[in-house]
């Protein structure tokens, strides 16, 4: 299409109109020149239900609660000195899912070969890390339910991604309605995180600056006054760490 229309056009998606740039200098041009031009968001019937009415990093306008959350979020997660401060929590869970293989391949004791399904070890890997730097714990420790089956992240997770790119017209097919209880479960599941970390922090046992998780971060900067939205803290507590997990 771009040998047809040129490096940059607009097509229909649905009811939304969507530009398609096609060269780097175009591109470019984009998000440094015209950056927050571009920084805007569609409003959405899911982004209002699973995104804490666009209290969630990534899916609101533009504007000063947008940069102050960018800044949380990258000062505070993505920055060089956060990765390294919490490099252990990688060379840990690398050690400890070496030896469960290990562990595995002992109990055998046969001298045979152990089949191991590697996508499953990887996803858990993971999945162990980002659980880890978010809420403090391990995933299946973070995740586990009071009958001792595990959580349904997985599913609350693909079902937040497919119905965030469904459309949705006066429900038809019940799409909003399952959006509504897909973002009940979820903050239920975050609000439970959000309430230990509470409870920890009301009994003295904070943990050391390094060894903060990003939850603790983030209800630290609230806790200390500063300003960033007209949200409630613990909106801007889950939302902002919700979006953390988007890629679970």
């Amino acid at each position: 299409m771009a040998d047809k229309y040129g490096p940059i056009f607009t097509i229909r998606m649905g009811v939304h109109k969507a530009l398609i740039v096609s060269s780097w200098e175009t591109a470019k041009e984009c998000f440094t020149t015209n950056d927050k031009v571009f920084a805007n968001r569609p409003k959405a019937v899911a982004l209002e239900h699973m995104a804490y009415n666009y209290a969630m990093f990534g899916c609101n306008p533009y504007g000063p609660y947008w940069r102050q959350v960018r800044k949380i979020a990258t000062l505070e997660v993505l920055s060089n000195h956060r990765l390294e401060l919490l490099s252990h929590v990688r060379e840990s869970e690398v050690k400890s899912a070496i030896k469960e293989i290990y562990e595995l391949y002992r109990v055998k004791n046969d001298n045979h070969a152990v089949k191991v399904e590697m996508k499953k070890w990887f996803g858990d890997l993971n999945m162990n890390v980002i659980f880890r730097k978010v809420v403090g714990k391990r995933y299946l420790d973070a995740t586990a339910s009071s009958d001792g089956k595990e959580d349904r992240c997985h599913k609350l997770s693909r079902d937040f991604f497919r119905l965030t790119g469904t459309f949705v017209v006066a429900d038809f097919g019940g799409h909003e309605r399952a959006m509504k209880e897909t973002a009940k479960e979820l903050d239920h599941v975050l609000e439970g995180w959000l309430e230990e970390h509470k409870r920890k922090r009301a009994s003295g046992e904070l943990p050391l600056k390094g060894a903060r998780d990003f939850m603790d971060v983030v209800i630290s900067i609230v806790d200390n006054g500063e300003e960033v939205s007209s949200y409630d803290a613990d909106t801007v507590i889950k939302s902002t760490s919700l979006r953390h997990f988007d890629h679970i």
